[in-house]
This record gives structure tokens, sequence and C-alpha cells, in this order.
């Protein structure tokens, strides 16, 4: 296909420092943004040459953006917060250039389990009568699908650090180990859910879409000091980026891509586990369950720092860090709203007001950014910092 955009839009004061460009992804549905970029040759317009690396777990993107072996990535939200208060790994200063997409992810059950809940039976009555430790699957220790799975077990009645024993797999294992009966639930990307329905694995007991509606889901990360050694690559970076996101907002895009995920270089699964999904067909699974966002006028790519900050009070709240993570600016560190400003500007699109927004999560409690420390205290589910023994170096 010829890209949609074929002419430069660069002169040089605005021209890339670093045209080449390394990008990594993990085969996941919302690395759709960056399969468009490259296939589109959308970054041809901004400059840029991009190079796409698949990646085989979130520990490895980390890995490789702190050598430098990748220049950006796709990245869990919740990864590149970690990183940067070096919550259980090496510590670095690192960038949110923009948000990725919303939603789009799911936790999925046992089919033992499942059809437990389909009879009236809770999930906290179930796994108490079990004879085994419950085992759930997540896919970082600090990122979303580990919060996002924390978060609803809490609300559920269940301590996520006593109750059950949380693993780390990578997404495309999940569906392999729930079959060898070694885990009662995960939580992951798409089309990781679908292919285990598909396969009668297990079910999908809810969408990430529920537990926090439009919640903020992979972003487009890098070190930041890439984005003060080379602004106009960030930025054309981002530019090039949000044109892929603009584009997946066509369904007949959406199809299309769900037939280039497909491919053995990025999924490797078959069009029709990735498509349902993308264009927000969940199926029997849920009525309630929202869409995939990649877009929606440029409201979805805003890199909030209320979205940041939640991810702060979620590691206070389980102990992977001291409170005073909440008393600074890290939000306003990372999250990069001035360049982003600037790129959704050059292509003019439409920006948010604040850079702060406001969601009632599935447990009723309103998130708005605007007192940390009251937030992470309001849970009656929580952990003490030092008694965790894993807070932020």
């Amino acid at each position: 296909m010829s890209p949609p955009y074929p002419h430069a839009n660069i002169n040089g004061s605005d021209a890339p420092e670093k045209p080449n460009v390394r990008l990594g992804f993990v085969p996941l549905t919302d690395c759709a943004p960056l399969v468009a970029a490259k296939i589109l040759g959308l970054g041809r317009r901004h400059g840029l040459n991009i190079e796409l690396v698949r990646q085989p777990s979130w520990a490895a993107v980390r890995d490789k953006l702190l050598s430098g072996e990748l220049d950006a990535a796709q990245a869990l939200y919740g990864l590149v917060y970690g990183v940067q208060l070096g919550i259980g790994g090496p510590q670095a200063d690192m960038a949110v250039l923009m948000t990725l997409n919303r939603n789009g992810q799911a936790i999925t059950l046992s089919n033992r389990l499942s059809e437990g809940l389909r009879q009236g039976r809770s999930l906290r009555t179930q796994l108490a009568a079990q004879t085994h430790q419950p085992v759930f699957a997540q896919t970082f220790p600090t990122g979303t699908h580990a919060m996002w799975l924390y978060y609803w077990l809490a609300a559920e009645g269940l301590d996520p650090l006593r109750d059950v024993r949380s693993v780390v797999i990578p997404p495309p294992q999940m569906s392999d180990a729930m079959a060898l009966e070694q885990l009662d639930g995960f939580c992951a990307g798409e089309p990781w859910h679908a292919v285990a329905e598909a396969e009668n694995i297990g079910r999908t007991a809810v969408t990430s879409g529920e537990i926090w509606p439009d919640h903020p889901e992979k972003v487009l990360a890098c070190r930041r000091d890439l984005v003060a050694l080379y602004p106009n690559t960030a930025r054309a970076l981002t530019m090039t980026i949000l044109e892929a996101c603009r584009w997946l907002d066509a369904p007949e895009h959406r199809r299309e891509m769900a037939g280039w995920l497909s491919g053995p270089g990025y999924i490797g699964r078959a069009s029709n586990l990735i498509a349902p999904r993308m264009l927000g067909d969940y199926g029997r699974t849920s009525a309630h369950a929202l869409p995939l966002r990649f877009f929606a006028d440029g409201e979805v790519n805003h890199p909030y720092l209320s979205d940041g900050n939640w991810f702060l009070t979620q590691y206070v709240r389980w102990g992977m860090a001291a409170s005073s993570v909440l008393d600074g600016h890290l939000a306003a560190e990372i999250n990069q709203t001035a360049l982003y400003r600037q790129a959704a500007a050059a292509l003019d699109i439409a920006t948010a007001d604040s850079d702060t927004r406001s969601s009632v999560l599935i447990d009723g409690r309103r998130w708005d950014g605007s007192n940390l420390h009251a937030y992470a205290r309001s849970f009656p589910i929580q952990h003490d910092a030092h008694a965790a023994g894993h807070k932020a170096k």
C-alpha cells in the first residue's frame, strides 16, 4: 500500500538529529500503531527511517531501552514508571512521549472458575475452597496488567499479595500455561484472551475497560536523555505515531491491520482471532466491554499527568514504593506534555485543555489526580512499603 502522507514535512531546523530509529514492540494487538507507521512509511514524512524490533517480553523491552539497543518502544505505562523508580531493577530517567491506546486488555479465568461465576459463586469463595494456592499471571511487576489484576482482585475482596500467587509470564505464553493447568487466571493484552476462548482453555471474566473505563494502557516510551539530546527526533517520532493512531480510527483500516498483525513477524495468529476484539466485538464475553481506542480525534494520545500519577498511588498501595514518591513532580518530569502538544499542533490535532482527567473505577472510587496521598490511603486492602521489602530505590 502506498503511504497516505507521501510528502516530506520538514525543514533544516526541524530535521531529526537521529534519522534512523529502532522501535521495540511486543506481539500484541495494541502494537498496531508502530506496525502501521512502519508498513505505511509514515516516518518518511518526518525525516525518519523506522526499524521495528520484536521483543519476547516486557523485561526485554526494558533492558534494551536502558542499554540503548532500542531508541524507543511500545511500553506498558507502568513499566516506564517502575524503571523511573528503580522498582525491582535498574533505575533510569524515562520519558512518555504519548499514549498509544486505551482499553483492550482483559482477565481470563480457567473454565472451572468461569463456570462457578456463571453459577453465582463468587471468585473469593471458589478460591478459598481450592486445595492449592491460586496462581495468577501478569506480564511485568509494575506494569498495567499487574495493576489491573491487583485492582480487580481487591475489588472482589481478595488480597492479591496474600490470597493468590502472582507470577510473570510473557503474553504469548499465557494461554499455553493455562492449558497446562499452571494458572487459575491471567491478565494480558489481546489477542491472547481471544486465543484462550477459541481453544476452550478459559473465559474472559472482565475487560480492563470495565475495571477503569478508558484507562491508559501502552505508551511510546524512551529514555529521557533521548529527548534532551535529540528533541527533533522525539517530536518527529511522536508525530509519526500520532498519524498512525489517526489512521487506525477507521474500521476498514483496523481490519487491514488485523491481517498484517497475523503475520509471523508480528503476532503470528489468525486474523479472525485479532480482528473482532480490535473492532470492539467481544461476543458473549461482555456487554460492557469498552472498545480498544487508538486516537478518537486525539483524545486518547495526550500523556495526562493524572494517568501517570495513578500508577504511583498503586505502587504505594501495594507496598512497592514509599509514600514519598507522591510528594514530587515525577509525572511532570516523565510525561512530555509540552513536546506532545508541539507534535499534535503541527498535525492540527486538538489537545486537552488540562493535563489531568477524572474517572470512576470498578469499585466506585473516583480518581482525578487531585490528592495522591488521600487516594492511596483510601483502599481497605493495601500493604506497607517497609513490610513488603521491595520499595523504590
